[in-house]
């Protein structure tokens, strides 16, 4: 297999999980800012254009962050990111499916439709009077989470899995581009600084 990487939080998440499972692939790195991703040989790849896109022995391609990491676990499935049981798997789906909807989104197109829009504005539809609402959205659902958090070690009890990766890898994003999120979300902020610990978090 071959990973097709880049920068930005989804590729991030792909690569943080191939390292909670030991796994090193070959990686090749597609340069987003020149728009290497809209060029010909990687639109072969992924007609959609998007990162991270991973190449299997068999020269088929996967996209998407979430199919990829799917596609991992189940072909890898020790150790168990996503669930090892029915009621796991459900479970850890249902928590990335909420953070994911209510919180990440939000923060990438409050991204895509401000700070980030002269990079996005000629490659995605954009709507840049939308990123402020956006944004307040994201803020008030990390508030919601943070309730859910409360005697959790990890958003699924004591279990690691990919929707603490996914949150993780957003919410470090949302530092980065000028929306902090408030570490007066308690539950949160001590879940984070906990993540932050692992070795994965440098991949």
């Amino acid at each position: 297999m071959k990973l097709y990487d880049s920068i930005g939080p989804n590729p991030r998440v792909v690569r943080m999980f191939l390292a909670e499972k030991g796994i090193s692939l070959p990686v090749q790195t597609v340069d987003l800012a020149a728009g290497e991703n809209r060029e010909p040989a990687h639109l072969a790849r992924n007609p959609h254009g998007q990162m991270p896109t991973l190449e299997l022995n068999d020269g088929a391609y996967v996209s998407e962050t979430v199919a990829i990491c799917e596609y991992v676990e189940e072909t890898r499935p020790t150790p168990a990111l996503i669930g090892t049981t029915p009621e796991q798997r459900a479970e850890a789906r249902m928590w990335r499916q909420r953070v994911d909807l209510n919180i990440c989104q939000h923060i990438a197109n409050g991204y895509r439709f401000a700070e980030g829009l002269k990079r996005f504005e000629t490659r995605i539809v954009c709507v840049p009077e939308g990123a402020p609402g956006l944004k307040t959205i994201a803020i008030d659902r990390l508030r919601w989470l943070d309730g859910q958090m409360g005697g959790k070690t990890f958003i699924c009890g004591e279990r690691f899995t990919m929707a603490d990766i996914v949150l993780f890898c957003w919410l470090d994003f949302a530092d980065k581009v000028k929306q902090p999120w408030d570490r007066g979300n308690a539950n949160v902020a001590a879940w984070f600084e906990r993540v932050n610990t692992r070795e994965s978090t440098k991949a």
